[in-house]
């Protein structure tokens, strides 16, 4: 029993800490995940086990994996052959959202390339990538 509560605690730290991390509140987390206020505060604090459709909704609102999410609750088993650089690049403080973001659509664009299936990558409306290249 200690282990479950262990990990639950672990979770909620975690969720808080990225929460934080983005720069949201509580009630915007859980606004933008739809879920309510009081029960994110006790997920948060350990107190309650979300369900995956729950960890999947804050993933979302977070802009996480929610694989990530799914192994801190003990819901999958870690995968050791495989990285996972975009959680990587969202728990950066030291770069805008918007970088993470852009940085995380080249890294998939460049592993859907290699795959065979290409995928869209955002504008870069500062101009940067055009004045780089000349």
């Amino acid at each position: 029993m200690k282990d479950f509560e262990d990990r639950m605690h672990d979770l909620g730290d975690f969720i808080r800490q990225q929460r934080e991390g983005a720069r949201l509140s509580l009630r915007n987390l859980s606004k933008t995940a739809g879920i309510s206020n009081p029960y994110l505060s006790q997920i948060e604090r350990g107190l309650r086990k979300p369900s995956a459709e729950i960890l999947q909704q804050i993933a979302k609102a977070l802009r996480i994996s929610a694989e990530t999410l799914y192994i801190r609750a003990g819901i999958l088993e870690e995968r050791s052959d495989e990285p996972d650089l975009p959680a990587v690049i969202l728990r950066d403080t030291t770069i805008t959202e918007g970088q993470k973001q852009h940085l995380i659509a080249v890294y998939e664009a460049f592993r859907h390339e290699n795959e065979g299936t290409l995928v869209s990558v955002p504008e870069d409306k500062s101009g940067e990538e055009e004045s780089a290249a000349g």
